[in-house]
């Protein structure tokens, strides 16, 4: 009941500045519940799945997913995520720590530049990759790098999928968020199971995360709306790096 309360203000949080939130899960299973990193890990992935799912086909409804670009970066995402689980395993805890810390405050960087370059990415990126075997090779690019992080430190790697779509695949902002989302599911599909396979599973400790964070997640965002924009991105810049230091408890 603790988890599931905790899990219920993150989701609050995390609803407010629409965000997957699993550094977050992760930082505070790991250092405050004493679960695994290993375990949090898949959870977290496990976790992406049912949180994503509802906002894919929402954007999908809005015209928000190229769903070629999104599939194909999803497929190879999936496999490169599933082979990342697997090789987290091999990794110490104390390491596994570090590195997800690490993979956090990257996280950060990355967002800080999407939101820094966001209003030039409207005007510029408005072109399509029109040769196929260039468009396979970008979005497999793509989607190995973000799989990988994914998989191996469980973490939804949107800012890096957000930015691959734009700046190598040349999607629209709007197009980039929404596809975005669509590309998270097959790989934290991938991941959880990789997870799964090695032992690193936990069915009730995800149905407490995803009851807390899913309910805290739909009151949160409707406070979206109501703060200053330069807050809303502060708290989106903010919440990786506390999630990283938080990590780095001892």
């Amino acid at each position: 009941m603790i988890i599931t309360l905790t899990m219920f203000l993150i989701g609050i949080l995390l609803g407010f500045i629409g965000a997957g939130g699993s550094g977050f899960i992760i930082a505070l299973l790991t250092v405050v519940f004493g679960v695994s990193i290993h375990t949090a890990l898949g959870t977290s992935l496990a976790a992406m799945v049912f949180t994503t799912m509802s906002g894919a086909y929402s954007h999908y409804r809005q015209g928000n997913v190229d769903v070629k670009a999104g599939i194909t970066v999803g497929v190879f995402g999936a496999i490169f995520s599933y082979l990342g689980s697997r090789i987290a395993v091999w990794i110490p805890v104390h390491s596994l720590h570090f590195l997800t810390a690490g993979m956090l405050f990257l996280s950060a960087i990355m967002l800080m530049i999407r939101l820094f370059i966001v209003n030039r990415l409207k005007e510029t990126n408005k072109g399509e990759i029109k040769s196929t075997g260039s468009f396979l090779f970008r979005a497999s690019a793509v989607g190995i790098v973000t799989g990988i992080l994914s998989g191996t430190f469980g973490i939804g790697a949107a800012p890096f999928i957000q930015l691959g779509l734009m700046i190598v695949l040349g999607l629209s902002v709007q197009k980039s968020v929404g596809t975005t989302m669509l590309v998270i599911l097959p790989i934290a599909m991938a991941g959880g199971t990789g997870y799964y396979f090695e032992g690193y599973f936990n069915v009730q400790l995800l149905v407490q995360v995803l009851i807390g964070t899913m309910i805290g997640s739909y009151i949160g965002a409707k406070f979206t709306d109501s703060v200053p924009l330069p807050i809303l991105k502060s708290a989106m810049v903010l919440t990786p790096i506390m999630a990283g230091a938080i990590l780095l408890i001892p």
